[in-house]
């Protein structure tokens, strides 16, 4: 059986009844998880050598935004988790390898700081060494899946070498780590994205991910393209989701005293016309950019920086034009354009946010570097 059809069985079976509930709970999806991870899901990108499916990221972003059309919240954990991987397949050890491809192990990453914002490249956090450990202190600001994954790529200052950071794999029930508040956000209600502080966290010296100072290399080469298209990939679900259920509510939704729809109203569909032309154009520039990447065309890093920026303001847009066509209808849970509506606010404000993208694109396209 194909991924989407893994995939298709278990939104069918179990996501679409558990969306609503993770939303109004504010709940982690930990039975879609499960059920990912039983599948073979969570092993979607690990190496076939080390027991799993041994795809890539045209095939994450498949599932990324098929989950984004029912539950971002899922999405977003998903999304993180692949970004995980892609690191920890280049540098993780193959145990921590075997167990995610086995579906026994959920990462994700953790580099947002309280003191760097935006600028997840740049981590206030430190690192020292004592003895055969490393003592990690940190503010992070935010980490989806947290104290539900397995494990965290940490991103911290270097030990001594000379660069932004470096990478270390922390066990996420590791003494030292705490749940700083419990997350209750206005949309992506059931990715758990809570802050988390670390103070004289002790890891073996083993869990460094890479040269000491060369994190920023990841970070760019890795982290940065596997990130901004599954984000990308989340976005264009959310915006997927809510244009169906409008599209689906304008055409079933009657004036009984004059027997028409809502969508025979100009104006209904004159919104609906412009919202299906911005969502393809964001689906497209999205097919794009993995082509780009996996192909290796000039211009992947300029199609990397503004896919996340286009389908994040598509999917602001597209769901704002679904609440407006829904009109008050939109506001009932029921309906489930509300929901899509205020998840779909978060991935702007993600590092790197949308202004930030707006300035490294300036950059870019004006021959500037980018730091």
């Amino acid at each position: 059986m194909s991924h989407l059809a893994l995939l298709e069985k278990i939104i069918v079976n179990e996501l679409d009844a558990l969306a609503p509930v993770t939303d109004k709970e504010a709940q982690f999806p930990q039975p879609v998880i499960d059920s990912l991870a039983k599948a073979g899901l969570l092993g979607l990108v690990s190496s076939k050598e080390m027991g799993g499916m041994g795809l890539g990221l045209p095939e994450a972003s498949q599932v990324v935004a098929k989950l984004a059309q029912t539950c971002p919240s899922t999405a977003m954990i998903v999304c993180m988790h692949y970004c995980a991987v892609a690191v920890l397949e280049q540098l993780g050890s193959k145990t921590v390898r075997r167990e995610i491809a086995a579906g026994r192990h959920l990462t994700t990453l953790a580099f947002s700081e309280a003191e760097s914002r935006s600028h997840f490249w740049a981590p206030a956090s430190t690192a020292e060494k004592v003895g055969e450990e490393i003592v990690l202190n940190a503010r992070k600001s935010w980490i989806t899946a947290a104290f539900h994954a397995d494990s965290y790529v940490w991103s911290s200052k270097p030990l001594a070498a000379e660069g932004a950071s470096s990478l270390w794999l922390v066990d996420a029930k590791s003494a030292g780590l705490k749940l700083a508040a419990p997350f209750d956000g206005m949309g992506m209600r059931g990715n758990a994205s809570s802050p988390v502080t670390a103070s004289g966290l002790r890891i073996p010296a083993a869990n460094q991910l890479g040269e000491d100072g060369k994190g920023f290399d990841v970070m760019m080469g890795v982290v940065l393209p596997w990130f901004c298209v599954l984000n990308a990939s989340c976005s264009v679900g959310t915006t997927e989701g809510a244009l169906s259920r409008a599209i689906a509510h304008v055409g079933q939704t009657r004036h009984q005293h004059l027997d028409t729809s809502l969508a025979d109203l100009p104006t209904i569909r004159a919104y609906l016309a412009r919202a299906r032309i911005k969502a393809d154009m964001a689906h497209c520039l999205l097919q794009d950019t993995i082509a780009a990447i996996v192909s290796g065309r000039a211009d992947t890093m300029l199609r990397v920086l503004e896919i996340k920026a286009a389908a994040a303001e598509t999917a602001l847009e597209v769901t704002d034009v679904a609440m407006r066509v829904c009109g008050g209808a939109a506001f009932r849970k029921e309906v489930g354009v509300e929901r899509l509506f205020r998840d779909a606010r978060a991935s702007s404000v993600m590092a790197p946010t949308t202004d930030v993208l707006y300035d490294f694109i300036g950059k870019a396209i004006t021959g500037l570097p980018l730091f």
